[in-house]
């Protein structure tokens, strides 16, 4: 079968390769992909800023029907449409295992990252990490189920209350996801971007975010005192990895504030105002990817309609048209696109 196959580290390195379909352990199930999603982090692979075990099949947001499963699988049966989470294994002995923190075990490989991903016609999870789709979600939705839970594990790392204002800093899908899910928690939101953000600006307006921002036409900074009585948000979520967000993040907070760092900078130390963070009593909170617990609630808020995802998914590609995909989502082409495989 083919397979899109991240060779080795360095720029590009991203070939379709004939690869082996691969065989179901018994306590794994054999997913047949229908729909993967592209994230961000694949952008980076692909680039050469990202580190993954080579060679490996990249893709690691997807969806599918389940065409095998292992002597030792009673939960799942041949037929069930599904996704999994990217967790394929962990140490089990760590104190993060032991309290189902998986995110943060240091031993812990992932599925499109150190195991082959989504990105080819059939690959393997396990059965714990698979889940069942709502009857009314669909596989190219579902196969963003992924970073939806990574957007739904930092808003309860938030403890958003109703009523409380957010700022969501990044038009990316990361932060449209962000913005939409911080609102099922009550909140009224503000997501920001720049100029050449219009159509991920315009597409925060078309799924019902409060406030959409063009911050180089706009003064955020007046909005947030209007709607806060001059104290600031309570909650900033950085989604765009873009240093000066930083800045404009912890200086739209109010006392006691809570900062959230979800984009992944482009190196690893950055300016940081720490004068801010102890002179306002900020909450500055790290929240790296999902854990188990993030699926369910990630997968009811599509089932109930309170998440859009599929508004954001702007085309489809075959995974053969990589290059052309590239130069798409680094133009400001596309805001989320899927992969599919023609086999």
């Amino acid at each position: 079968m083919k397979a899109l196959v991240k060779t080795k580290p360095g720029f590009g390195n991203l070939e379709i390769q004939e690869v082996e379909e691969p065989s179901v352990g018994a306590d794994q199930v054999k997913i047949e992909v229908k729909y993967a999603g592209v994230c961000g982090s694949d952008i980076h692979t692909y680039e050469g800023n990202y580190k993954v075990k080579t060679p490996v099949t990249l893709g690691h947001e997807f969806a599918g029907e389940v065409v095998q499963v292992g002597d030792n699988v009673t939960s799942i049966k041949v037929g069930d449409r599904v996704t999994s989470e990217t967790t394929f294994y962990i140490c089990g002995e760590c104190e993060y295992c032991k309290t189902e923190d998986y995110n943060l075990c240091d031993h812990r490989a992932g599925i499109g990252t150190q195991q082959n991903g989504g990105f080819t016609k059939y690959l393997i999870a396990n059965k714990e990490s698979v889940h069942l789709l709502p009857v009314n979600v669909d596989y190219q939705s579902a196969a963003l189920t992924e970073p939806l839970a990574c957007t739904y594990h930092a808003a309860a790392k938030a403890q958003i209350q109703k009523g409380d204002v957010v700022v969501v800093l990044g038009p990316g899908p990361i932060g449209l996801l962000q913005a939409q899910v911080a609102k099922t928690f009550g909140a009224k939101v503000i997501i920001t971007g720049l100029d050449h953000d219009k159509i991920r600006l315009d597409k925060a307006e078309e799924i019902g975010i409060d406030y959409a921002i063009n911050i180089q036409q706009q003064d955020v900074r007046a909005l947030v005192d209007e709607l806060t009585n001059g104290y600031g948000a309570h909650v900033v979520f950085e989604c765009s990895g873009a240093v000066p967000a930083v800045r404009m993040g912890l200086d739209f907070l109010r006392k006691k504030g809570q900062y959230v760092q979800v984009g992944i900078f482009p190196t690893q130390e950055i300016p940081f105002d720490m004068a801010k963070v102890i002179q306002k009593e900020i909450h500055v909170i790290g929240s790296r990817s999902q854990k188990r617990s993030d699926w369910e609630p990630s997968l009811a808020l599509m089932g109930q309609e309170l998440v859009d995802v599929k508004a954001l998914i702007t085309k489809n590609y075959d995974i053969t048209e990589w290059a052309r995909l590239y130069k798409a989502i680094k133009d400001g082409e596309e805001i989320k696109v899927t992969l599919t495989t023609k086999e």
